[in-house]
Parts: structure tokens; sequence; C-alpha cells
């Protein structure tokens, strides 16, 4: 299948044929509504955390698969759609805006051939974006729905967890660029660390930045892991007090049902996680920011979306998700 294989400084691109549909439905709940593309296979960024890189088709680290023919198959496929998306979603299994020049160009081309289309584009991002590629989605902002991954202002942490992705600040300043263009813009506060990300001091300096850029809605969940993610934390967290902190987290915790999904993950027991989701809440009431959990990786505690692909057919927030921050038995009877 690979056809070239291109050295760059820090990543290697394999450059590949897409065989399947580009257009593919993905099996989360909270994507259900909207069809997915993923540009690569692999990540740049290499989240420590990420449970793609559990996945098969991974190539390994400091390696990515890039899909070249995806805007050829797109350009051929969706003309023969008998019902046209209003949006696809990038990406269930990696960054569309990685640190890799051949990744971004193909980005910034989709991109383009969707809203040439009038097709919207929901996308979730830790990455950098280029100028012109913030110039095309404020351009077409009517047709964009942007979320952007920020769980802690704490640089040190990132950079272990997150060694190539965008600092905090960066972050940040996209979003209120997203925000001023008028997209649709929210902050994804997801994966959270239990014992590193989720302490008062910590959340109130990041809610209060986030408020400050106009952000009125952010997503929540605690980090979710495989046996093969805890053997890789292992053998790259350099730090054991860091890495026992974490850990210590998921011992007793419950194996799951990722919802819409099958798979199973291990999370922290539920006392723990209704705790962090409790103290985000109270902290982002108070800067006027609405706040909902991310039903897929918390089945026990959550219904409903979260929409981590924006909010395509307007719902109502109250009819969105409900939230338990007392009791499932509270929660039951409400029902």
């Amino acid at each position: 299948m690979a056809q070239e294989v291109k050295s760059l400084s820090m990543t290697e691109v394999i450059k590949a044929k897409r065989k399947a549909t580009v257009l593919a439905p993905s099996q989360l709940a909270c994507l259900s509504k909207l069809p997915t593309i993923n540009l690569t296979a692999g990540c740049a960024h290499e989240c420590l955390y990420c449970y793609a890189r559990s996945y098969s088709q991974n190539p390994g680290q400091g390696r990515v698969t890039l899909y070249a023919n995806t805007l050829e198959k797109l350009r051929d496929e969706l003309p023969r759609k008998r019902k046209r998306p209003k949006a696809v979603y990038f990406s269930p299994s990696s960054d569309v805006f990685q640190p890799v020049p051949e990744v971004l160009d193909l980005a910034y081309d989709v991109f383009e051939y969707l809203f040439s289309n009038e097709i919207g584009v929901a996308l979730l991002t830790k990455g950098r974006i280029p100028a012109q590629h913030m110039s095309l989605l404020c351009a077409n902002a009517s047709l964009v729905q942007a979320g952007i991954g920020l769980t802690t202002l704490r640089e040190e942490l990132l950079k272990v967890f997150e060694p190539r992705t965008a600092p905090p600040q960066v972050r940040l300043l996209q979003a209120k660029m997203l925000v001023e263009a008028g997209v649709s813009t929210r902050i994804r506060i997801d994966p959270i660390l239990p014992g590193l990300m989720d302490d008062a001091q910590g959340l109130e300096a990041l809610l209060k930045a986030v408020a400050s850029i106009g952000i009125k809605h952010v997503a929540v969940s605690t980090a979710f892991l495989r046996p093969p993610i805890i053997r890789m934390l292992k053998g790259h967290v350099r730090n054991k007090r860091v890495l026992h902190v974490l850990l210590s987290h998921y011992e007793s915790g419950p194996i799951l049902t990722m919802n819409g999904a099958g798979t199973s993950v291990i999370v922290p027991p539920a006392p723990i996680r209704k705790k962090i989701y409790a103290r985000v809440k109270q902290i982002a009431q108070r800067h006027g920011i609405a706040t909902s959990i991310c039903a897929c990786k918390n089945g026990d505690l959550a219904n409903g979306s979260c929409h981590i692909a924006g909010d395509w057919l307007g719902e109502p927030e109250a009819r969105r998700q409900r939230f338990l921050f007392d009791s499932l038995e509270s929660v039951r009877r409400q029902e």
C-alpha cells in the first residue's frame, strides 16, 4: 500500500493510497450524526495518553501514514451521495493540524473543497493552526464549528504528555481569533489527568483564561486508558512520582464500554470523576461558562452528547445532556 516515504526533521511520512471510503461513520455516540475524516493513521503530536496509539494501523513512534489520495477520492465520492452531509468532523484518530507540512497542505485542500460545496467543517485540535488555514476557517465562519483541546496551562506537564502540541497560550490565542471571527468555538478540557491537572488552582487559572477570550462552553472528561497505553506511559514518563500519581487513580477504576464503540476502557472510579467534574463545573459557573461531560467516556455518569463535533442540529442545551454531579439515583428520578 505504501508508495513513498519522506523523512522530515522529526516525523517520517509514509504516503499511502486510501482504499476505503473517505467519509467514514464513527462508532462513538458523540460523533454519530456526522461523517468523519482521518487524513492520517498515527499523529505527529505523539500525546502519551492517546488511545489511537494502541490501534493496529498506527505506524509507530515518529511516523505517520498520510492518505495522500483523500481529496481525489472525496471529489469522486461526494457527488454520488444521495444526501450530502451538513458537515464533516476532523478527526477521530488524529489531529488535522499536525506539525507536518504534507498533512497541513492536504487539510487546506480538503477544507477548501468542502467549503466550496457548502459543507461544514467540525474540528478538534491541540495543534498550531497556520495563518492561511486560520484565514480560510474565519472566511467561512458560518460553516465552521471548532474545538480547542486544552487541559492545563502548566507547560511542564504538557511537554511531558503532549510533546508536540501547541503551547497553551497559542491555543488560547487561536480560540480567541476564531471567536472574534464568528466561529462557534468551544474548549475541550479533555483528557484531564487525575492528580496532575484537576486541582482547584490550576482549573481556576485555566477557566479564567478561557472566559477572558469569550468562550461560553467547555466539555470535560478524565483520561481513559487501555493496557497498551499504560505500558507506553510507564516507558516514556521519566518522573516516576508523576507517573505514580496518575496511575494510582486507575488502580481500582472500573472497566467501561465506550458509548457506541463497544470497546472497553479503564477509567478512574466514579467518585473521583464526579468530584473532578463538580469542581470544574463550580469554577466554570463563576466565570459564566457552561459545562458538559463526555458521555462516550462516562456512560455511568452522563448521557446524551458533549457535542465534540459541535451542534449542527441546533438542539436546545437542556435536551442535549443531563449532567450528574450528585448521584446516579438523582438523575434516574428526573427521567
